[in-house]
């Protein structure tokens, strides 16, 4: 059939479904407890949304349960890879999980941050990905130790005042 008859009301343009906190080839889903509590929430919210959806255009709907069923899709194989990485008793070394309290050599604050998987990382909670240049610059480090971080053109130096692991 020609495109001369086919009305442009007709076309529905594929919705775009936002996609997931970056994870990097290769590199294992670590999880918290606390992050997998999230993901299974998030997927709980999610079904939720999906059996009460309340659209009356048929168009909108459809377009609606697309975008939520996609975003259930990538949530689900996120939970399946995911890998729960609990109770861990390597206090004296940072590792993921910990709660690490550093200061930066000419600042006078320390700060405090906690390393956690890319799906329950936010950095208003202070909550930092373990993919994250500053996670990495930490991790395998011990109290009092020093590292450098490359922030932009500036080398810092971090010097590591605390290591925690809270449940």
């Amino acid at each position: 059939m020609s495109r001369g008859f086919v009305k442009e009301d007709d076309q529905e343009e594929t919705p775009i479904i936002p996609p997931r906190a970056a994870l990097p080839d290769g590199v294992t889903n670590y999880v918290t407890k606390h992050g997998l509590t999230q993901l299974k929430e998030e997927l709980s919210t999610l079904d939720n949304k999906i059996s009460t959806l309340d659209e009356t255009d048929e168009r909108e709907r459809r377009r609606a349960l697309a975008v939520l069923n996609g975003k259930r899709n990538l949530l689900l194989e996120r939970i399946q890879s995911a890998r729960l990485l609990d109770h861990i008793k390597d206090e004296g070394e940072i590792r993921f999980g910990a709660t690490v309290t550093y200061t930066i050599a000419g600042m006078p604050k320390p700060i405090t941050i906690q390393i956690v998987g890319v799906d329950e990382a936010n950095v208003k909670d202070k909550k930092i990905a373990f993919t994250a240049p500053i996670a990495r610059a930490l991790i395998g480090k011990k109290v009092d130790e020093t590292t450098t971080f490359q922030l932009g053109n500036e080398e810092k130096k971090l010097t590591i005042k605390n290591i925690a692991y809270v449940e």
